[in-house]
């Protein structure tokens, strides 16, 4: 399992076109709600405000492993899940 966001590139300000609330959590609910507790909308927006190609995951999950904040300071994960059932709905999901 690789750790991408839908495939999508950080290229110049993609916005999305909506958003919706996680109804069950899944691996990409997981991701999306360690983006959205490090202050992004997903992936994309982090690699656009951090200009990275990459972000460090768990091989063995392929969750997200640490995320650095827009001041600078970092975010460090577990490996295994952290999003708990009754925070799953107040993950956003975001399309493009």
């Amino acid at each position: 399992k690789k750790c991408e966001a839908s495939g999508a590139m950080a290229e110049a300000d993609i916005n999305p076109k909506s958003m919706y609330h996680a109804k069950k959590w899944s691996d990409d609910v997981e991701n999306l709600y360690r983006f959205q507790q490090a202050g992004y909308r997903d992936e994309i927006e982090y690699k656009q405000v951090k200009q990275v190609d990459m972000v460090e995951c768990w091989p063995e999950t392929g969750f997200v492993k640490k995320l650095q904040r827009r001041d600078n300071t970092f975010y460090y994960y577990d490996k295994q899940r952290e999003c708990e059932d009754k925070e799953v709905h107040k993950v956003k999901v975001y399309v493009y």
